[in-house]
C-alpha cells in the first residue's frame, strides 16, 4: 500500500496541452529582429513629428518677425522702410513663412489623410535643401539687420529699436529650427 503523505509513490496529474492564444502567434521571424522593426518605426514617427514639430516653430517665429517688423512704426519719425537692412529682413521672413507655413501644410496633410503627395525620395530632397536655403536666408538676414539696430541704439535706446531687436531674435529663432530640420 502506498503512503498518502509520502510524495515519491504519487503520480504526477496529466497536464492539458497549452492553449495557444489567437492574438499571440509564432512567428518565424526573430524576436530581436521584431523590436527593430518596431523600434525603426517608432524613430520614424519621431523624424515625422519632431519635423513637423520644427517646421512649426519656424512658421511661428518667421511669422512673429514679419509682424513685428512690420508693425515697427513709431511716432519718433523711424519706419522700417527707411533702412534697406530690415526690408531685406522682412522680405525674408515672408519668404520662410510661405516656405515653412506650405511645408506644414503638406506634413499635416500627409499624417491626416496618410497619403503621399510626392515620392519619398523627392520630398527628402526638396525639404533638405529648401531647409538649407531658408536657414541661410534667414541668418543673412537677421546678421545684417543686427549692425544698424546697434547704431541705432547708440544715439538713444527706444521702442523702435526694442522692436527691430525682437523681430531679429525671432529671425535667428527661425533659423535655428529649420537648421535642426535639415539635420534631421
Amino acid at each position: 500500500m502506498s503512503n498518502p503523505e509520502d510524495p515519491s509513490t504519487e503520480s504526477p496529474a496529466p497536464s492539458a496541452p497549452p492553449i495557444l492564444d489567437s492574438n499571440v502567434q509564432q512567428s518565424q521571424t526573430p524576436v530581436a529582429s521584431r523590436f527593430s522593426i518596431t523600434r525603426s518605426w517608432r524613430i520614424e514617427d519621431l523624424y515625422k513629428n519632431g519635423s513637423l514639430a520644427l517646421h512649426g516653430s519656424g512658421l511661428l517665429f518667421s511669422f512673429l518677425a514679419f509682424i513685428i517688423m512690420v508693425t515697427n512704426k513709431h511716432g519718433d519719425g523711424r519706419n522700417f522702410l527707411d533702412f534697406e537692412e530690415y526690408r531685406y529682413l522682412v522680405a525674408i521672413a515672408i519668404l520662410s513663412t510661405l516656405y515653412t507655413g506650405g511645408h506644414v501644410f503638406l506634413q499635416l496633410h500627409e499624417s491626416l489623410t496618410n497619403k503621399q503627395m510626392f515620392s519619398l525620395w523627392n520630398l527628402a530632397f526638396f525639404n533638405f535643401v529648401g531647409d538649407q536655403i531658408t536657414a541661410y536666408l534667414l541668418i543673412s538676414a537677421g546678421s545684417s539687420a543686427v549692425p544698424v539696430t546697434n547704431s541705432l541704439r547708440e544715439g538713444g535706446d527706444n521702442i523702435f529699436t526694442d522692436s527691430s531687436a525682437a523681430a531679429i531674435s525671432m529671425e535667428f529663432l527661425a533659423f535655428f529650427a529649420l537648421a535642426m530640420s535639415a539635420l534631421i
